[in-house]
C-alpha cells in the first residue's frame, strides 16, 4: 500500500458547477439544453489564438492550432447571435452573480470589489469567440476540516461537443462556477472527500443543476520530483480517488523511468529517417495506405517504450498522444512489434536501415507527409520529456480512471481583459443581503429530529432532487414517512421496472399524497396510480383532476360495509384454512383481501376487518 505521504502527494481540486438559473451569464437566452434533432440550422467557423497584451500566445493554445481544424455548431430558436458571437454580451446576469456569492458565503470567502469579466483563450471549438469569458469573485475560504479554498470564478460554461468537430450551442453560456482548492490534499481519498463536501455545498443553495454533466470536477496532483498535472472532466465523484492514484503510480513509474534511461545513457537520435521504402511489400493495411513512413531512433529506449505506466497505458501510448495532435492515428514503435501486420523480418530490416543497436528502440509513424513529418517531431519532444521525468501537462480521465495527454498547463498568456463587459460592483449592501441557506447534512439532521426519519433515510431525503417535493408534502399535512418512500423508493421501483415516472409533475405526486392522506385512496395504490398517472402523462385536467380521475380507474371508493362484506366471504370460502392456522392466517388472507380491494383500502383497514372476523370464526 502506498506511502503518499512519504511520496510527498500534493492535489487540490476545481469544481465547476453549473447553475440554475432562468437565463444564461451574457445574454438572455433559456438555460435549456436541448435535443439535437430540434435544431433550426448550422454554422462553421475556424479559430485560432491571438497574442497577449505581451505579445505571446499561450502554449496550450499553440498546441491546438497544429491542426486547421473547421468547427460545426447547431444553432436553435433557443440561443441568439451573442452564442453565434456575432453580437457583444449583455450585461452580466445578476441572479448567476448573486448565487455565485450565496456560495462564496457558505465557503467562508471574502467577495472583490469589483467583478471584473476576462477572456480566456479556448480555441478547442468548446466556444464560437475563441475564448471563455470568466470573473473572478471572492478569494480566501476555507472547509471546516481546514483545507483551503483560494478562488471562486463565475464563467460561462462550454458548447456541448456532439462528436469530433461538431458543438451544439444550446449549452454554450449557461452560468458556472468554478471553486478551486489550495493543493492541502495529500492522500486520494481526501480528495474525494472534499469534493463530496464542496458538491454538498453547492446543492444545499437549491439553485444548481443537477444530472450528469452539470458538476465537473478537476484535480491538481504532484509527487514528489514529479510535476504538476492538470486532469480535467472528472465527472464521477466515486472515481476521483481512483484517478489520484492512477496518477500517482504515473508519476512514480514515470520517474522510475527517467532514472533507468539515465542510467543506460539513453538519448534521443534527432535524425528522422524516411523508410517508406522499406515497407513498399508489407502486409500490414496501416502502413500499405501511408503516403510517408518516417522513423525516429530512441537510443537505450528498448523495453521502456512499452513499458506499462498505469493501467492501459505505457509510455507509448505518451508518444502516441502527443502524434495524435498532427491528426496522425497513432505510433508503431518496436518493442510491441512485430504486431498489426508488421513482420519480424521487416522489423529487423528497420532496426538495422536507421542503425538501432539492442538497446535502442525505434518509433515510426505513418500518414501524409506532413502530418507524418510533425507527429515524428511531437515524438521526439515526448521522448526528451521522458529523460527529465515527469512533464506539466493537462491531461484528460479515461474509462476507470486513467488519463490522456490534451495539451501543455496553460500560462499568463492564456487571460486578457473582456472589453464588452462592464465591471460590477459588490457593495456592502448587496453582500450583507446575501442569506447563507441550510447546509443538506444539516436539514438532514433536523428531519431526524422532527419528523423522526431514520438518519439514511432523511440522508437520502435531505440529498435528493426531490427534496423540494417532499417539504412541500410535509407542509401539506402529509406524513414524512409516506412522502419519503413514496418519491424514493416507489419511485425508483417504478423506474426500474420501466414505468416513465418522470413524466408525473411535481404538482401531480403532491396531489396523490394529499389524497391519500385524505383518506380517498390507500397508501398501497400508490404505485398503481403513479403508473396510470405516467401512462396518460398530457392528457388534460389540472393535477388534481388527473389524480381523481386515476383514483375513480385504479382504485375506487371502497366502504367500510363492503370491506367488511368482503372479508366474511373470503374467510368463508376459506373457513378449513383459517380453522387450520388461527390467527396465522391472518397474513396468507390479508394478501387475498388486498389483491380484491387493488388498493381502494388502507392495509391497516383490511388487517383490523380481517382480526375481527378470525376471532369470531375462532371464538
Amino acid at each position: 500500500m502506498m506511502d503518499y505521504q512519504k511520496l510527498g502527494l500534493k492535489a487540490g481540486i476545481e469544481i465547476h458547477q453549473q447553475l440554475d438559473t432562468a437565463e444564461k451569464l451574457f445574454c438572455r437566452c433559456p438555460t435549456c439544453l436541448r435535443d439535437t434533432a430540434d435544431r433550426t440550422g448550422e454554422f462553421h467557423r475556424y479559430l485560432r489564438a491571438t497574442e497577449s497584451e505581451l505579445g505571446e500566445i499561450d502554449r496550450a493554445a499553440r498546441e491546438e492550432m497544429r491542426l486547421v481544424r473547421k468547427f460545426c455548431y447547431y444553432t436553435y430558436d433557443t440561443v441568439c447571435l451573442v452564442e453565434h458571437d456575432e453580437e457583444p454580451p449583455t450585461p452580466m446576469n445578476p441572479e448567476a452573480l448573486d448565487v455565485c456569492l450565496t456560495i462564496a458565503k457558505m465557503l467562508g470567502m471574502t467577495p472583490v470589489e469589483q467583478v471584473h469579466t476576462m477572456r480566456k483563450l479556448v480555441i478547442d471549438g468548446s466556444n464560437t469567440s475563441g475564448f471563455q469569458r470568466t470573473a473572478l469573485v471572492a478569494l480566501s475560504g476555507a472547509l471546516p476540516d481546514g483545507c483551503r479554498i483560494e478562488t471562486i470564478c463565475l464563467e460561462e460554461e462550454a458548447a456541448q461537443r456532439v462528436e469530433n468537430e461538431t458543438f451544439s450551442l444550446d449549452r454554450l453560456g449557461i452560468p458556472l462556477v468554478e471553486i478551486t482548492t489550495a493543493p492541502d490534499m495529500h492522500t486520494p481519498e481526501a480528495v474525494q472527500q472534499v469534493a463530496e463536501y464542496i458538491g454538498m455545498v453547492l446543492r444545499s443553495t437549491g439553485r444548481v443543476k443537477r444530472g450528469l454533466g452539470t458538476i465537473r470536477q478537476d484535480v491538481n496532483i504532484s509527487i514528489a520530483g514529479g510535476a504538476r498535472v492538470e486532469i480535467k472532466g472528472v465527472q464521477e465523484l466515486a472515481l476521483i480517488a481512483e484517478v489520484v492514484r492512477r496518477e500517482v503510480e504515473r508519476q512514480i513509474n514515470l520517474l522510475a523511468i527517467r532514472d533507468e534511461l539515465r542510467e543506460r545513457g539513453a538519448a534521443v537520435d534527432h535524425n528522422v529517417v524516411d523508410v517508406t521504402a522499406l515497407f513498399a511489400e508489407t502486409k500490414s493495411a496501416i502502413l500499405k495506405k501511408a503516403k510517408a513512413i518516417l522513423a525516429v531512433r530512441l537510443c537505450g529506449f528498448a523495453g521502456l517504450v512499452g513499458r506499462e505506466i498505469q493501467p492501459g497505458r505505457r509510455l507509448g501510448s505518451e508518444m502516441s498522444d502527443y502524434a495524435k495532435k498532427c491528426g496522425v492515428g497513432g505510433i508503431f514503435h518496436t518493442d510491441e512489434l512485430p504486431a498489426y501486420g508488421v513482420t519480424a523480418d521487416e522489423v529487423a530490416r528497420l532496426r538495422e536501415f536507421v542503425g538501432a543497436e539492442e538497446n535502442d528502440a525505434v518509433v515510426i509513424v505513418a500518414a501524409g507527409r506532413e502530418r507524418a513529418g510533425c507527429a515524428i517531431e511531437q515524438v521526439m519532444v515526448r521522448a526528451e520529456m521522458a529523460l527529465s521525468g515527469v512533464p506539466e501537462e493537462t491531461r484528460k480521465m479515461l474509462e476507470e480512471g486513467s488519463t490522456a495527454y490534451m495539451r501543455p498547463l496553460p500560462g499568463a498568456a492564456r487571460m486578457y481583459p473582456e472589453t464588452d463587459v462592464f465591471a460590477v460592483e459588490i457593495g456592502a449592501d448587496r453582500w450583507d443581503a446575501i442569506a447563507v441557506p441550510e447546509l443538506l447534512t444539516d436539514r438532514a439532521a433536523r428531519f431526524v429530529r422532527e419528523f423522526g426519519l431514520d438518519e439514511a433515510l432523511a440522508r437520502q431525503v435531505a440529498f435528493s432532487e426531490r427534496l423540494p417535493t417532499f417539504e412541500a408534502a410535509v407542509a401539506a399535512g402529509v406524513r414524512p414517512t409516506l412522502a419519503a418512500r413514496t418519491l424514493l423508493a416507489t419511485c425508483r421501483e417504478l423506474a426500474r421496472d420501466g414505468v416513465a415516472v418522470d413524466r408525473v409533475s411535481e404538482e401531480e405526486i403532491l396531489a396523490l399524497l394529499s389524497a391519500v392522506e385524505a383518506g380517498r385512496a390507500a397508501k398501497e395504490a400508490i404505485p398503481d396510480l403513479l403508473a396510470e398517472l405516467a401512462r396518460t402523462a398530457g392528457s388534460a385536467g389540472t393535477p388534481g383532476e388527473r389524480v381523481d380521475a386515476a383514483i375513480a380507474k385504479m382504485a375506487p371508493a371502497v366502504s367500510q360495509a363492503d370491506v367488511e362484506a368482503i372479508v366474511r366471504r373470503i374467510v368463508a370460502e376459506r373457513e378449513a384454512f383459517a380453522r387450520e392456522r388461527g390467527m396465522g392466517a391472518l397474513g396468507p388472507l390479508m394478501g387475498v383481501v388486498m389483491q380484491e380491494v387493488r388498493g381502494s383500502v388502507d392495509g391497516k383497514v383490511v388487517s383490523e376487518a380481517l382480526r375481527r372476523e378470525l376471532k369470531h370464526l375462532l371464538s
